[in-house]
């Protein structure tokens, strides 16, 4: 178990504790909420960063990192709908965008024993969809500008997804 795992494995220990906090009948529960997803997300770029200068990716991490990513952003999403804040389906195109990555990367974990490295579109996505959300969570910001938020950052997540699908599909044909 190296650094960067462990980072990971933080923060995914982070993902109850920030769907707790969030609804909490407490004045400052959702600047104590956004608090804990800001830890998150610099426990992600702290684990992506030593992994890749001090050599220590692994295989693990490679499934561990992009599964605690996930996870906290889904339950944050989650949670700002059901606080009403964004509409129902921008939780359904997430869910169904990865469910497409997970199946994809099982399949391709099983295939070849790896799975696709991030890109920078999925290094994007994932750093807009934080921005968005934290100031979702954060911000009383109106209905409408929400729905806008949340479809742009879905738009990124869903151009990833093609990215991914198409080093899948050159993966998979080389492996034949």
């Amino acid at each position: 178990m190296n650094v960067p795992n462990m980072l990971s494995l933080i923060r995914l220990c982070l993902v109850p504790v920030f769907a707790v906090v969030f609804f909490l009948p407490d004045p400052s529960a959702h600047q104590w909420a956004a608090l804990i997803y800001a830890v998150a997300f610099a426990t992600d770029i702290a684990d992506g960063y030593i992994a890749r200068r001090f050599d220590m990716i692994t295989k693990l991490g490679r499934v561990l990192d992009p599964l605690a990513d996930k996870l906290m952003t889904f339950t944050v999403i989650i949670c700002v709908t059901a606080d009403g804040i964004i509409p129902v389906w921008a939780v359904v195109i997430f869910f169904c965008k990865e469910l497409a990555m997970g199946v994809g990367g099982f399949l391709m974990l099983r295939r070849t024993k790896d799975v696709i490295p991030s890109n920078w579109l999925g290094k994007t996505s994932t750093g807009v969809f934080f921005v968005v959300l934290a100031a979702l969570v954060l911000f009383p910001v109106p209905r409408p500008w929400a729905t806008g938020l949340i479809a742009f950052a879905l738009a990124l997540t869903v151009a990833a997804l093609v990215s991914y699908a198409m080093n899948f599909r050159k993966m998979m044909q080389n492996n034949l």
